[in-house]
């Protein structure tokens, strides 16, 4: 299967704009949102292609992309720094309505010289925000066994929004969109007279797609199960990230520790249940924690109690709070907030 690595091109929608998310999208796109402890959305898609031996990734982002640069760097983390290929990262030239279709052909339009000059004969495109760990080359083996145009991949009978392509019709799709009415390859796809041979790959694997707060907080919750952990994160194919050289958490005498997930660099004096906790997070003295995702840098001060929230990256709570949402309609506190008297319920 190794011979058919040389014939993809990873292409990356980070255009998606989702208002389900919005509380999560302050001053980040979709693709940087941070999830499982010390990961971002786009790490798992991205990764995907890496073990599937792509080596060059062009990545189309719309919103707020600073952090998602800062993220993803020169790509040395997923050994796609090099003279030849690599990652592009392609932002918008004018930003335009909002769109939640995968697959922006105006976007790709703007950047006509990467596809033209693109040696692989097969296209990957995918959207940024789906949880899953795919080995795209079975993918690609069936498209081309199957003689498809297009092959979408679906998990459990819906797509995740990731499609297979010639590169040429990928093309030809570009630039005839204002011919055709097709925005997108979602346009393609869902058209009533398909003009395409239209195939579908049955991905059997875990895969969710992260389109709403309460998908990511069930989602995040969900991965505490080890048989969950271990459909996702595989050793042969393992999920890469930008690496933070931080310490090892330290944990207090009086720290209570039960089915969580503790990133590196924190600082834990409280009790912390069923819960994820990123980087760099400071809990303080008879802190209570429960079913909740604390995100980086955070500061929980003495005597708080959190249960089904969760708390963006650097917030700090001040002493003697409870704050409490439901499993059905998890709390958000925004990044960068201080959550007061005034402010807790």
């Amino acid at each position: 299967m190794s011979s058919l690595n040389k014939r993809l091109l990873g292409v990356i929608d980070a255009t998606t704009y989702l208002d389900d998310l919005e509380e999560l999208l302050v001053d980040r796109s979709l693709a940087a949102v941070p999830f499982a402890g010390r990961y971002r959305l786009i790490d798992f898609i991205l990764s995907s292609m890496v073990n599937s031996e792509i080596k060059s990734v062009a990545i189309f982002p719309k919103y707020q992309y600073r952090s998602l640069m800062d993220h993803l760097g020169s790509g040395r983390n997923w050994d796609l720094n090099r003279k030849r290929d690599g990652i592009f990262l392609f932002p918008p030239q004018i930003n335009d309505d909002k769109s939640s279709g995968i697959g922006s052909f105006n976007q790709f339009a703007d950047n006509m010289d990467y596809f033209h000059r693109s040696t692989q004969e097969y296209a990957i495109i995918a959207n940024c925000f789906t949880v899953a760990n795919i080995d795209f080359r079975a993918v690609l083996k069936s498209h081309i066994n199957s003689n498809c145009d297009i092959t979408e991949v679906r998990h459990e009978g819906k797509s995740l929004g990731v499609y297979v392509v010639k590169t040429s019709l990928l093309i030809d799709l570009i630039e005839t969109r204002e011919t055709t009415g097709y925005t997108c390859m979602k346009d393609v796809v869902s058209a009533i007279n398909p003009e395409y041979n239209l195939c579908y790959h049955n991905y059997k694997g875990y895969a969710v797609m992260i389109d709403s707060v309460k998908k990511y907080y069930s989602t995040s919750i969900e991965l505490l199960k080890p048989s969950i952990w271990m459909s996702l994160f595989l050793k042969e194919q393992p999920i890469y990230t930008k690496v933070m050289d931080e310490p090892p958490t330290r944990y207090s005498k009086n720290a209570k520790i039960q089915n969580s997930m503790i990133a590196n660099g924190c600082q834990i004096d409280g009790r912390v249940e069923n819960s994820i906790i990123a980087r760099g997070v400071k809990i303080g003295k008879n802190v209570v924690i429960r079913n909740s995702v604390i995100l980086q840098k955070c500061e929980i001060a003495d005597n708080c109690e959190l249960e089904a929230v969760i708390v963006d990256r650097n917030v700090k709570i001040e002493a003697g709070r409870l704050i409490k949402g439901d499993s059905n309609l998890p709390l958000v506190i925004r990044k960068d907030t201080v959550q007061g008297a005034l402010m807790s319920s």
